[in-house]
């Protein structure tokens, strides 16, 4: 009887081991939308290191990142589809998405891109790293940050949300729009920072840093400020008369495009170092 059950247990199992090679692992949100074919949780966690910062390995967070920003910020959720590559091979979705709508190329992948075959990644693709299509450099600029510190995570995760940004001719950018709420619900931490002369604490400690770091940007680009603030003490992190300072509802860094084409802003925060580009976005 024993040796009945023994077999019996090893035929299920046999069934269970076929069946998953069939069917491979589902990757589902509260959303019911299996986002398998576009996200694998370790990849999206090793490939950023601002996610690793601002969210650690969970692989919920990190799908509920990709999904909330990710995919229209044009990050890699895996190693299998690339959507500046699908963008650049498929110009049939580009007539039906244009180029701004990229959560749009997430989807038509998922729903019908990998059944049909279509062109997702290229060979020897450096894939986890790239943010927007290259194109002309307009300007950059990089400041040094301390990724111990707990300012680092709110550096890395206010970088993660300005990256890809695209900003038509003749429309204005804010900083603290694009942001969104410094607040514990959105991933922001208390660090240092500063407040009438005075260096105290706060939730989103460090963001000015990026901010300072794309006002330097601009000033390389020739992109003129409708809206800039200096800090009320000097930061060691970038030259005198470099800064811009974010104070949620009072002050804010923006600037209208003054380009005759829209322009990408590229943010990514890594190894203790912050860049910001402009480029040129056709």
């Amino acid at each position: 009887m024993k040796n009945k059950f023994r077999g019996i247990f090893v035929y299920l199992m046999m069934i269970t081991l076929v069946l998953n090679c069939m069917n491979p692992m589902q990757v589902y949100a509260s959303d019911k939308v299996d986002y398998s074919a576009v996200f694998d949780a370790n990849y999206y966690y090793s490939a950023y290191a601002d996610l690793r910062s601002a969210i650690g390995n969970d692989p919920q967070k990190l799908l509920q990142h990709f999904i909330t920003f990710g995919m229209q910020e044009g990050r890699c959720g895996n190693s299998e589809f690339d959507v500046k590559v699908y963008i650049q091979n498929n110009a049939d979705l580009v007539q039906a998405f244009g180029k701004e709508d990229l959560k749009s190329y997430y989807f038509h992948y998922i729903k019908y891109g990998k059944k049909e075959g279509r062109i997702a990644v290229s060979s020897g693709a450096n894939i986890g790293t790239a943010v927007a299509p290259a194109q002309p450099l307009i300007s950059s600029y990089t400041t040094a940050f301390d990724p111990s510190q707990s300012r680092a995570v709110n550096i890395a995760l206010s970088a993660s949300k300005l990256n890809g940004t695209v900003v038509r001719s003749g429309k204005s950018f804010s900083f603290s729009d694009t942001v969104g709420p410094r607040t514990a619900e959105n991933g922001f931490v208390i660090a240092p920072t500063f407040s009438s002369g005075k260096i105290v604490t706060d939730i989103g400690g460090g963001i000015c840093q990026v901010s300072s770091t794309m006002y330097a940007a601009m000033l390389q680009g020739g992109i003129k400020a409708t809206e800039r603030h200096a800090h009320s003490l000097p930061v060691s992190y970038i030259p005198a008369g470099m800064d811009a300072t974010i104070a949620e509802g009072t002050k804010d860094l923006t600037f209208t495009n003054d380009f005759a084409f829209p322009i990408v802003i590229n943010v990514v925060a890594n190894d203790g170092k912050v860049t910001v580009s402009f480029s040129r976005y056709d």
